[in-house]
Order: C-alpha cells, then structure tokens, then sequence
C-alpha cells in the first residue's frame, strides 16, 4: 500500500510506535522486577527467586559434594603467609581477654555449660596449615591449632551431634554465623586457640575463633562467645545480606 503520508506525518507515525514499543518494554521490564522480588519480605534478605537458585547450589554441593573423607589440602610450614585482619564485626577495642567466657546451649534445652580457655586447651590439640580463602578472591596458607569441634562437642554437649545444626555469636553478637551440622562436625574444623605458632591476636579474634576450612571466610567466626545446638536454621549475618548459608567450597 503506498505511502502517502507527509514526512511530518511519517515521523509522527514513527513517534508513536517508538513510544509503544518503549512502553511495551517498560512493562515487561517492570513485570520480571516483580516477579524477581516477589516474596522479598517472606525471605527477608535477598529476592525468593535469587534465594531458591542459592538454596539449589547448596543441595547440590551438600548432597553431592560434601564429605567428612574430602579433606582441603593442607601445606608445609614454609608456604606459611600473613593472614589478613579481615573483619572487625563483634570485635570491639575495649575487649579484655581475662573477662572472656563462652556461654554453650546443647540441643534439646539441656543446661547451659559456661566455659573458659582453660576448658578448650584440655582437649586434645589438633594442628592444621590449610589455605584459608576469603569470598573477596584471597587467600593465605595459615598454621592454627585448637580442639576439633567434634571433640568439643563430645565434651561439653553430649548427644548435640545429633542436631541438625550450631549457631555461633560473638560475646557482644555483633557477628554471628550459622552451620550445618556435618560442617561442623568435619575433621578439619577447630576451635582454634593459636595462630601461625602464637596465641590469637585480638584482630584474628583471641582467645578463640572458629577456623572450618571447608568454608569460605565469612563463616569463620573470630572471638566466639557463644554456641547453641538447634534443629532449625539459625540466623546468619551474611546470609541475611545475599551470601548462600551453606558458603562451602
């Protein structure tokens, strides 16, 4: 059909198409926002859409992947590096050691056991130098020594293996991280109590820290103040800002 248009009114043809193509793209634009962040408020951190591929990863590693015979390389004293003091959340500067305490809830509504360093060096001392790896792409071989965390747990909450998992906060619980039991439980992680050959500097969270290098730092909690066994995911501070929970590697 010819076009007999004038070219003011071409261009105005024109106009309006573009118009109503932008809007057309405006809308769908808006309708995958919203899909996208639907049941934001029911997750409470991060879009649901975005929250259940995060939850598919951690199936996928936890039931595929993960395993208390998998082991991370670990490496001579030599390749030992200066670790970081990355992260000073729940590490206040007025902090005397002498005051430390470590409040223990076991599953199941036991009583509460409160303990000090003393308690932690009366179990057996496990050594590791692993690659400790931080989420910003870094990483750095490091010596630490503690008691195993399944020692601990045999010690001082006795049939809390059986939980499903263990929270961890640090005394004033500005920080705090959530574990997966079988995490927690896996040989390699300790409740370490000395770094590269020395006691814990404040800064890498004296008198005790949580050293769990199947995982990526930000669960390893500095400057533990308390631990408590439950059957429900507990709160995590980095999961509540987008990170997965299970934070594995």
């Amino acid at each position: 059909m010819p076009n007999n248009l004038t070219p003011e009114q071409e261009m105005s043809r024109r106009t309006r198409r573009g118009f109503m193509a932008l809007g057309a793209g405006a809308v769908v634009a808006a309708g995958g926002w919203q899909w996208l962040n639907s049941g934001y408020e029911r997750s409470g951190d991060i879009p649901a859409p975005l929250r259940s591929a995060l939850r598919f990863n951690e199936r996928i590693v936890r039931g595929a992947l993960f395993s208390d015979s998998h082991l991370v390389k670990t490496y001579p004293a030599s390749a030992i590096g200066e670790l970081k003091e990355n992260g000073d959340f729940g590490l206040p500067d007025d902090f005397d050691a002498d005051d430390w305490s470590m409040l223990v809830m076991p599953r199941g509504g036991g009583l509460p056991v409160t303990l000090a360093i003393d308690d932690l060096k009366s179990l057996p001392r496990h050594e590791e130098t692993i690659d400790f790896k931080c989420v910003e792409g870094w990483s750095t071989v490091t010596q630490f020594a503690g008691a195993r965390f399944s020692d601990f747990t045999a010690k001082f909450a006795p049939g809390s293996e059986k939980a499903g998992y263990v929270a961890m906060a640090t005394p004033d619980g500005g920080y705090y991280v959530g574990l997966d039991m079988p995490s927690a439980l896996h040989p390699q992680t300790l409740l370490a109590y000395e770094m590269n050959g020395e006691d814990l500097a404040d800064e890498h969270g004296a008198p005790l820290r949580l050293v769990i290098p199947v995982k990526y730092g930000i669960k390893n909690i500095k400057r533990i103040g308390r631990i408590a066994y439950s059957e429900t995911e507990p709160p995590d501070y980095w999961r509540e800002r987008g990170y997965d929970f299970f934070a594995g590697l």
